[in-house]
């Protein structure tokens, strides 16, 4: 009994110490990331942008997401922590005002209200994947 004891304590310790050092940004650092990256890059903020059915998103963290469409790439800010990106139990129908357009301070996406959209380059969306380390990528 001694002996497996000694085995499992082994392992576990093997375990642990494999593991990899390097932590996982937390949400709370992301978000103060991207603000950063917003003030330092001086990103133009706009009321609207054009949106089609078959455009992609993809989530930074709760507060922030790139949105891609036909015409550029976004970067959506929410008034509060949007927990609906990556919990799909909850499934909210969003609020807008033309079907084509989403609007800031007034439309939703996934049930959380828009505060400010920011025009991106190719660049800056590369960027700001790497911040996040993009949760995952949505339709």
């Amino acid at each position: 009994m001694k002996a497996v004891s000694i085995l499992i304590a082994t392992t576990l310790l093997a375990a642990c110490a494999s593991q990899d050092e390097k932590a996982k940004q937390s949400t709370q650092d992301q978000a103060q990331a991207v603000r950063d990256f917003i003030v330092v890059r001086n990103l133009e903020e706009l009321d609207s942008l054009s949106s089609r059915s078959n455009d992609r998103w993809t989530s930074i963290d709760d507060e922030f997401l790139i949105y891609k469409g036909r015409r550029g790439s976004y970067l959506i800010e929410f008034n509060r922590r949007c927990y609906e990106l990556s919990d799909n139990t909850r499934v909210v129908a969003d609020k807008r005002w033309d079907l084509n357009t989403i609007r800031a301070r007034s439309d939703t996406f996934r049930g959380c209200r828009i505060a400010r959209i920011f025009a991106l380059t190719e660049v800056e969306v590369e960027e700001l994947e790497n911040i996040g380390d993009a949760v995952g990528s949505r339709n």
